[in-house]
């Protein structure tokens, strides 16, 4: 590959993109498991893994290829693996059980149409699974969500170097349209964010050290509660990394809160209403957790009213309605199934909720 080692221009397809970042990323290894619509991840990595020193591994299951990532990044390695919505699920475990041995990785969710099976269109039916903790027990994953493909590529490196400095798994939360569709980016370079072994590694013992062991299996409940005690702490900590975008945001009386491919259509319909007079803008969480509580907190003081758009049935919205605390409405929008909504429908729906019911009052 010429100029591997430098930035440089392509057009690629969402999925594509992500994967090469994790090769300039440096990454160790992969495990995973083909589903739609995240399967080009795998097969990208397969292709490459000869000729750029990294292991590739298709697994038996998600089961399989989440304890995989436990015993690879116990190891001390740089490791990932992808999925989509069923197969995340069948990882809750394991993402558990990484998150109290405090591993870092970085795990991908392509999110598809449910529940169940459902269908390989979009949506963003995962979040509640994603930032509450889809697995047992108390803790939490960095979550990031990105809105074109040249962040598909961007928060693998973000989210590596989260996972690292914190200890802990970090997921990159898309939809099926953000890793299919192509567009043009700029790739990282190649080498340029560092690895070295850490300390805590389970590399045996040796006469310079003795022998690490890691484990989430704590019997004593006081142990447990001290280890518990400490997560929390942690998570504390993760809150100054909050990230989110602004769009129109000085003057507005309105506010959409949306996330990923949701957020890049309300910037379309906050284009369309300011055409109208009506001051409305947009926060985007990049970050959903740490979720931007603070801006929307602070944006409710001003604001007539709040629309949260999302391609599920209303989760995100809970977390919109915590931070505004009954200061001002709080309306939704949503498509579910696979249907992305258009900017001209959320317009609509806009207006219907906020001009036209005062028009009535």
């Amino acid at each position: 590959m010429e100029n591997s080692n430098k930035k440089e221009v392509r057009l690629m397809k969402g999925n594509e993109a992500l994967a090469e970042a994790a090769i300039r990323a440096g990454i160790k290894a992969y495990f995973g498991y083909p589903i739609t619509p995240q399967s080009e991840i795998l097969e990208y990595f397969t292709e490459q893994a000869p000729k750029r020193n990294f292991t590739v591994l298709q697994a038996e299951s998600e089961v399989a290829s989440i304890n995989m990532i436990y015993g690879a990044a116990g190891a001390g390695a740089r490791v990932m693996t992808s999925s989509s919505s069923p197969g995340v699920s069948l990882m809750q475990e394991g993402i558990s059980y990484i998150a109290t041995a405090e591993l870092p990785c970085l795990i991908v969710n392509i999110t598809r149409g449910g529940p169940g099976l459902g269908t390989i269109q979009p949506s963003q039916g995962d979040y509640f699974q994603s930032v509450k903790g889809g697995g047992h027990g108390d803790y939490k994953l960095i979550v990031l969500a990105p809105s074109s493909v040249q962040e598909m590529a961007d928060f693998v490196f973000e989210g590596f170097k989260l996972a690292e400095k914190y200890r802990n798994p970090a997921l990159i939360l898309a939809d099926g349209a953000l890793g299919q569709m192509m567009e043009k980016l700029v790739l990282p370079e190649e080498g340029s964010l560092p690895h070295v072994t850490p300390d805590w590694a389970t590399i045996g013992k040796t006469k310079d050290r003795e022998r690490n062991v890691i484990t989430s299996l704590h019997i004593q409940p006081e142990k447990m509660e001290a280890v518990n005690h400490h997560l929390q702490e942690k998570y504390k900590a993760m809150e100054q990394e909050v990230r989110f975008e602004e769009y129109f945001m000085d003057d507005a009386e309105i506010v959409f809160v949306a996330f990923g491919l949701s957020a890049r259509i309300c910037q379309k319909a906050v284009d369309i209403v300011r055409e109208k007079g009506i001051k409305a803008g947009l926060i985007r969480p990049i970050t959903l957790f740490p979720f931007p509580k603070q801006r929307i907190a602070d944006a409710a003081q001003n604001a007539a009213g709040f629309m949260v758009v999302e391609m599920n049935a209303g989760q995100m919205v809970e977390d919109v309605q915590l931070a505004v605390n009954g200061k001002c409405p709080v309306y939704f929008k949503g498509r579910m199934g696979g249907m992305i909504p258009t900017p001209e429908e959320i317009a609509v729906e806009l207006e219907a909720k906020f001009i036209h019911h005062e028009e009535e009052v």
